[in-house]
């Protein structure tokens, strides 16, 4: 029975992991091209205590290359302590010519992020919204990208591609390979026609469609997911009108957590919304993903039963093989270094942790922000 067992889960996520491969393939990598920017923009940006990250923001805010007329800048404070407010407020009085505002984060719901895209929306007029994070840096062409995919094919909301910044140590290296499968699995969906996954740190959507969605009506009781379930509500209205951009124009870079404490947190936070998941595709990529590293987890204790040693290190290694090959083409679109030795080492602890995070996620709070939230 275990041998079965081990079977179907292996062979089910060969196909799920070839599936996305093909989907990542055949997903076109968008060339950059010049056409009159007619798209006007607001970009919503939440911040709670970013001090340290807003200032690298802010100058790549200034570096874009896009007419200023178009773009504005909704920055909500979420009731931040530190010098955040006042570093904003500086790059204000020397850079009069970006439209940049300062709100305050109206709470009404258990969704301190939503609540703040939700007060940016009520008041911005423009008919594209664009959301990323305070600890973000934008590329150059970034908005220019995003309105060429508008120019070409009308969408309703378009997910964008996120990476880490610095990879130097082996943590920061594991954060990243953990990110880009996810972000690996989000282009091979779309590529293969079965969108479930994107990052609200790069994401646009037409206003207009977010008030007939009702916004995050339905979900605001989930502190997290303000970029998931908005996607399958988009999904379900207009399933042909989603789209990704896959540019790497269109690459926001953020930052890996500098402790093992935040990282687990960061990754709980977002296990906990995957119950709620509404689209069945999803719901089943996750439960095949954990069955494939539960097992993994599970090798060592099997070489006892009858199935021989051999196999399962030949199961362990195909997994390896498998997922290797899908991060190697995400770390060379996202323009990232790669590191044999790191990626055998990330390999070996990957099961473990995730397995970790899925039970924490059933249990437990979690810290994200000075803030616990309940799952």
């Amino acid at each position: 029975m275990m041998l079965g067992l081990l079977l179907f889960v292996g062979v089910s996520y060969a196909l799920l992991i070839l599936s996305l491969n093909y989907g990542f393939t055949k997903l076109p990598i968008q060339k950059k091209q010049v056409t009159e920017t007619k798209t006007v923009f607001s970009v919503i940006i939440p911040f709670r205590n970013e001090a340290q990250k807003l200032p690298k923001l802010l100058q790549s805010i200034k570096e874009l290359h896009y007419p200023k007329d178009k773009v504005s800048f909704w920055l909500v404070n979420d009731e931040s302590e530190d010098d955040s407010v006042k570093i904003i407020e500086k790059f204000c009085r020397e850079n009069p010519t970006w439209k940049l505002q300062i709100l305050q984060n109206k709470r009404v719901s258990h969704s301190p992020k939503k609540d703040a895209i939700s007060t940016a929306i009520s008041k911005i007029k423009s008919d594209w919204i664009v959301t990323t994070d305070a600890d973000c840096m934008l590329p150059t062409f970034w908005l220019a990208a995003f309105h060429q995919k508008i120019a070409a094919e009308n969408p309703k909301m378009i997910a964008a591609p996120v990476t880490y910044t610095t990879t130097i140590s082996f943590f920061s290296y594991f954060q990243l390979l953990d990110f880009l499968s996810l972000q690996g699995t989000t282009i091979g969906s779309f590529g293969a026609g079965f969108p479930f996954m994107c990052n609200g740190a790069n994401l646009a959507y037409q206003k207009a469609a977010f008030l007939e969605v009702q916004g995050f009506s339905g979900n605001d009781n989930i502190a997290s997911g303000d970029d998931v379930f908005l996607l399958e509500k988009f999904i379900q209205k207009w399933p042909k009108k989603v789209v990704y951009l896959k540019s790497k124009n269109a690459i926001v870079n953020t930052f890996p957590v500098a402790s093992w404490k935040a990282f687990v947190s960061q990754r709980v936070r977002w296990a906990s919304k995957s119950a709620n998941y509404n689209l069945r595709t999803g719901k089943f990529v996750g439960i095949i993903v954990l069955l494939m590293n539960l097992l993994c987890c599970l090798l060592p204790f099997l070489v006892f039963t009858a199935i021989s040693w051999r196999f399962l290190f030949a199961v362990f290694m195909f997994k390896i093989v498998l997922d290797s090959v899908f991060l190697l083409q995400t770390l060379q679109f996202t323009q990232q270094k790669i590191k044999p030795v790191y990626m055998l080492m990330s390999a070996c602890i990957y099961p473990y942790m995730t397995i970790f995070i899925f039970c924490k996620s059933l249990f437990s709070t979690y810290t994200w922000k000075n803030r616990t939230f309940k799952k």
